[in-house]
């Protein structure tokens, strides 16, 4: 399954409250993407909270950019990714 670096701006920032009501949104983006095959494996948010860097699988980026009209989500740029560990070549 190819992997993708997803870019997303968000002007007002990215607030998810650490309350059931976090988790049930967050459950709500894994739902969504699993209806296209897609599968969230994690994120990184800046500082300000205005940009996030998120890895995904998935069969392409068109199934990604639906699961993200699906729950709203903006995308800037999906790219797709191979890992390189420094540690490879130990």
């Amino acid at each position: 399954m190819p992997r993708y670096l997803i870019e997303r701006t968000f002007p007002t920032g990215l607030h998810i409250p650490m309350t059931n009501d976090g988790a049930a949104a967050c459950a709500g983006v894994v739902a969504a993407n699993a209806q296209e095959g897609v599968t969230w494996v994690h994120s990184y948010v800046s500082k300000d909270k205005s940009r996030t860097f998120c890895v995904y699988d998935g069969p392409s980026p068109e199934a990604i950019r639906r699961s993200a009209g699906e729950t709203k989500l903006p995308i800037d740029r999906i790219t797709e990714v191979r890992v390189l560990d420094p540690y490879f070549y130990v």
